[in-house]
């Protein structure tokens, strides 16, 4: 086992949150497929390149990595055991045999020293407890000249999952979702971001803003229960009685209604796709 310095990520992701995501691996890809063509546009990965996905989760652009680099590799770390033994499931049984994946802490893990082309990440970046260190250690991990490119959150004001679940805040205590929070916004500051990868060696950072429309499920009732039986979603109802959680569980499907479509229920969400270079 490789040294673990994120704790208190660790915990959550070895815990519910990260079976969680293993038993939707399915759903949760549908959500965040959105951003996988511009993330992959934006890391030029060669036919023979060697991509290192950093939280790379259950593995999908691992995967996706792997199959634009046929005659080199992918390399995915995460610090959730239960979603990389889905990850490895999911790629033995799609027979994809230039990618594997790797327990470990990005802030400290022994990457081989400029043993990758290229780095990527889709909303796995803003977690670290230490970001600069994580940063450091992902740049040491590329050649020089090597390409950084992932998508984070960037503005909750424009994020409709977070304008629902801010109408439960009469009956349950709402996460912090400000930017430059720890969690989810951490990076949503493109200041910070350049201050961040410049300090750690990259250069040119560019931020660009990415604005979706992700499938979150059926309806307003079926996205509801998805979003609450999540980590987070569990945290909240579980601090209050049940007919409470009752009443913050209609607030959210009320607050969800509006986002139904004919296909299915969309919901907005305003990312940033970074790239920088290896000096």
């Amino acid at each position: 086992m490789h040294p673990i310095a994120n704790t208190d990520q660790s915990t959550a992701w070895n815990g519910y949150e990260g079976t969680h995501w293993a038993d939707n691996a399915q759903r949760w890809n549908t959500v965040n497929a959105v951003v996988n063509e511009p993330l992959l546009r934006a890391a030029a990965i060669a036919s023979d390149g060697r991509v290192l996905d950093i939280g790379c989760g259950t593995g999908q652009t691992t995967r996706l990595a792997a199959r634009s680099a046929p005659r080199g590799h992918a390399v995915g770390t995460d610090l959730s055991a239960p979603m990389l033994e889905r990850a490895r499931a999911t790629t033995a049984a799609e027979r994809i045999p230039n990618a594997r994946f790797d327990q470990g802490d990005a802030q400290v893990h022994p990457f081989p020293p400029a043993g990758y082309d290229a780095a990527i990440s889709r909303f796995g970046v803003m977690f670290f407890a230490d970001p600069a260190a994580a940063f450091a250690n992902i740049g040491r991990a590329l050649r020089p000249g090597g390409r950084l490119a992932f998508v984070c959150a960037a503005d909750p004001g424009r994020t409709d999952w977070v304008r629902a679940l801010a109408a439960m805040g009469d009956h349950v205590p709402v996460p912090d979702f400000r930017v430059g929070a720890p969690g989810m916004f951490s990076l949503g500051e493109p200041d910070r971001i350049h201050a961040l990868l410049t300090g750690a060696g990259f250069a040119t950072p560019t931020v660009e803003a990415l604005e979706v429309d992700a499938p979150w499920g059926r309806d307003a009732g079926d996205a509801a229960g998805f979003l609450l039986d999540s980590g987070p979603g569990r945290h909240v109802l579980g601090q209050v009685d049940p007919a409470t959680a009752a009443r913050a569980h209609e607030a959210l499907r009320s607050a969800l209604r509006v986002h139904e479509t004919a296909g299915g229920l969309l919901l907005h969400g305003s990312c940033w796709l970074v790239t920088a270079i290896r000096a």
